[in-house]
Formats: C-alpha cells, structure tokens, sequence
C-alpha cells in the first residue's frame, strides 16, 4: 500500500466512517479506511439498536458493521486494521503514519475517528478495570450470573447497560447524579418496569474498593450530604464519551474539549 496513492483516506471505523466510505468509493475515488485495532466504532459493543432506518426489529450492533463494512469493500473500499499514529500535512499527497509503521498516501483524509469512553477518574477506578470496573454490559455481563452490580449514567447508554445486565445479575444498582434521566422514555420505561433495577438518584461515585476485584463502591447522596458504601460485584461506566481527537491536535482547530466546530450557513 505504501507506494499507492489514494483519493481518500478515511480515520476511524464507525458508522460515520463506514457511511463515508460506501459514498466516496460508489463517486470511484479510491478508499482506505484506517480503521483502529479494534475496528467498528461503539456500535461494537451494542446490542439491539432500535433506532436505525431500515430495521423495524432491530439489529444487532456488530451485525449491523459487519453489514456497512461488507457493503463498503463491495465499492472497493480497503481497510488497514491499525491506529493512524502521525500525520504528514504540509503538501500533497498527505502521509499518515500507522501503528505498524507502514506510511499511507492520500490525496484527501476524512476524520471519522468519534468518541471514547468518560471514565469517572475516582480512587480504585483505574487499577480494577477489567476486574469488576468496566464499560460494556454485553461484552462482561455474562461474568456477573447472580452478582450484584451497579451502573452509573442517566443516558440511554446507562439505561441499556443496565438492562442487559439483569439478564444475568441478581440486582442492578442504577445510579445517576441528578433526580431526572437525560435518556429517552422508551429508554426510561423499561428501566422502571424492570423489578432487578433499583434506581439511586442524586448519587455519586466517590471511589471503588477492592484488593484483586472490586468489592465495594463509597457512594454520596449530594442532596442528603450522606456518604456510604455499598457492597457490589462490579460496576459499569456509562457516562457518556469525549472525541478521539487527540491525534489531530495542532493540526486542525478544535475547542477545548476537543471538539472540531462546523461552521453553519443559513
């Protein structure tokens, strides 16, 4: 691939770049999707996604990838499945390095990178992911059979997690910040129909107990000013997520939370 040039060379893996990529290559401009290590964006890590047009049942979130990237190398679009480390913009064609030092030209790169996970950054947190810290219900709930486990978020993310883990679980600790969901009421009325989740409002995390795994979770009321633990087998981050845009500092504007502005023409 080294001595190719491309039209296009797409960042990322998701739906956005995916969606970029079936119409760059069905325009018959040349395409490289520079996908990741773990290639598919977070719809990987999803499991019935309802809200997509086209499937009035729904489909599985990895099903639902393996469809657009099937679809994409249909046009011709080819994937290089490693992390876009640096960036040569000066003159044309461009240059991205990858993590497996093979250098890619292009005439024109599309970011499509999207986001990662917002971790709580409290005590404990860092040292047990992957032992009971952790941000996919999908992937590990099957670890936690008749365990106790919390959830933290008020998103449609959070309200997902936790119904997939009472699945598995004996009880889910559903915990959010403030006394309202931001997720939607579809989101919302499963989550209050489900006798396994028991909801904590006004509640923080505070810090993550445990030698070799987690064990217990300090937890904070802020409306009561009450702190306490609280005994569980794991706990799920579903906070939300921040732009992987840290490989493009410098070289393309962005605020200070790492989001690239568009400009809107009315």
């Amino acid at each position: 691939m080294e001595n190719k040039i491309y039209d296009t060379a797409i960042i990322g893996s998701g739906p956005s770049a995916l969606t970029a990529a079936i119409y760059t290559t069905r325009g018959n401009a040349s395409t490289l999707i520079i996908g990741g290590e773990n290639w598919g964006g977070q719809l990987m890590l999803t499991t019935l996604v309802e809200n997509f047009p086209g499937f009035p049942d729904g489909i599985q979130g990895p099903e639902l990838m393996a469809n657009m990237r099937k679809q994409a190398e249909k046009f011709g679009a080819e994937f290089a499945e490693k992390n876009a480390v640096k960036f040569e913009l000066k003159k044309s064609p461009f240059e991205i390095a990858d993590s497996a030092g093979s250098i890619h030209k292009t005439k024109t790169i599309i970011i499509a990178t999207g986001a990662l996970t917002q971790w709580l950054n409290v005590p404990g947190e860092k040292e047990l992911i992957g032992r009971g810290v952790a941000t996919c219900a999908p992937c590990d709930a099957p670890f936690y059979r008749d365990k106790i486990v919390a959830v933290v978020g008020g998103g449609d993310s959070a309200m997902e997690e936790a119904n997939v883990l009472t699945k598995y679980a004996s009880k889910v600790y559903l915990m959010h910040r403030r006394d309202v969901f931001k997720a939607s009421k579809a989101m919302q009325d499963k989550i209050f129909a489900n006798p396994k989740i028991e909801i904590l409002w006004n509640t923080e995390v505070k810090r993550i107990i445990g030698e070799k795994k987690v064990e217990k979770i300090e937890i904070y009321n802020n409306k009561k000013e009450i702190i306490e633990k609280l005994q569980v087998d794991g706990i799920f981050v579903a906070i939300g997520h921040k732009p992987d845009s840290d490989p493009f500092k410098g070289l393309v504007e962005m605020d200070e939370n790492g989001f690239r502005h568009l400009s809107i023409f009315r």
